[in-house]
């Protein structure tokens, strides 16, 4: 294994990406297919409180109290849908839109059961129509981070070359969210941000890796020994180690937030973020390269110049094949078809 990563760090390993393609196709199709599974199964995303309204109270983790216990605490005052969570050294409970009075009862009955000076169970009410805002403001602000990128990659690069990233963005968003369907993840203010976030850095990593094909296949002309796709897939091998690098350097502290500072450290209001980046960044690394790349190359080779550059290719492949076979029969053919014992059997 460290013999395979030394190679491949040199460069003396090269991976047909683009000749896997139906493989990388058939991968995507399962992902996206379970993504969509999940929304469905679970009625769409867990909408934190800042989506869907609601009220919201903190109070200090007391010794013996547990997630279970403070849920059956709220949902003895009348809330029916509570959700517990531990942010830091406090407690952080979420129920539907409560009254004045509710709220009260709420904050009496925790401060009698924990012990906790009433005053110090803080609530907060968070109306539907601020978090029907929320989600109209994070819509328009994809659609128009999708446009600027369609515009920037087709003016940079070509249409081809927008529209494989674009798909490759919008596999990267549909798996993410379908990992947060599955898990129960609350979607917050904080996953719109990671979302974001993501959807940059698997842009980044697709431009750098469609800046390198757009250098290789611009050196191709009718005398080329290569067909575009071979020439993608070399120009994809020589940014495979400068992807994974600064994937790997990326994903590493994102990793820790989520499963040291979310799991030991009880920082829970981290792993709204954390997850939203190290599933996109990990789904945006495969993309880059095991779809935009393809769908890019699937495009390119309909255009008639890059067809017939590939008959010749393949034309020039045969021809050598043939004349190879050709200079190598009278070699081994012997004496008409004879070896050289049936030659001395003969002469006796």
């Amino acid at each position: 294994m460290p013999g395979v990563i030394s190679r491949l760090y040199r460069g003396d390993i090269d991976i047909d990406f683009v000749g896997k393609r139906k493989t990388w196709y058939g991968l995507s199709a399962l992902l996206l297919a379970l993504s969509i599974l999940g929304l469905i199964v679970n009625q769409g995303l867990n909408l934190g409180v800042e989506f869907r309204g609601g009220s919201v109270f903190d109070f200090a983790r007391t010794p013996g109290s547990s997630i279970e216990q403070v849920r059956e605490t709220v949902a003895e005052a009348g809330p029916h849908q509570v959700i517990v969570q531990q942010a830091g050294p406090n407690w952080r409970v979420t129920t539907e839109s409560l009254k004045a009075e509710e709220v009260t009862k709420v904050q009496e009955t925790v401060a009698q059961k924990y012990g906790v000076p009433e005053s110090q169970v803080s609530s907060q009410v968070i109306g539907a129509t601020w978090g029907g805002e929320v989600s109209q403001k994070a819509w328009i602000g994809l659609a128009v981070f999708m446009i600027a990128i369609m515009l920037y990659l087709s003016v940079a690069f070509e249409w081809r070359m927008a529209l494989a990233a674009i798909v490759a963005l919008v596999h990267d968003l549909v798996i993410t969210a379908g990992v947060y369907a599955w898990s129960g993840f609350e979607v917050t203010p904080a996953t719109m941000l990671g979302f974001l976030t993501i959807l940059g850095y698997s842009l980044y990593d697709a431009v750098v890796v469609f800046d390198m094909i757009k250098e290789v296949t611009g050196k191709l002309g009718t005398s080329a020994k290569m067909t575009y796709t071979q020439a993608a897939n070399n120009a994809l091998s020589h940014t495979l180690i400068r992807s994974l690098n600064t994937s790997l350097v990326a994903i590493l502290p994102v990793a820790a937030i989520l499963f040291i500072g979310t799991t030991l450290l009880g920082a829970g209001t981290l792993k709204d973020l954390s997850l939203a980046l190290f599933v996109g960044m990990v789904v945006g690394t495969y993309s880059s390269l095991c779809v935009a790349t393809p769908i890019l190359v699937t495009l390119k080779e309909r255009e008639p110049r890059w067809q017939a550059l590939a008959k010749r290719v393949h034309a020039k492949e045969v021809s050598t094949a043939k004349a190879g076979r050709t200079v190598k029969e009278p070699v081994s053919a012997g004496s008409q078809g004879t070896t050289p014992a049936d030659d001395k059997r003969k002469k006796r």
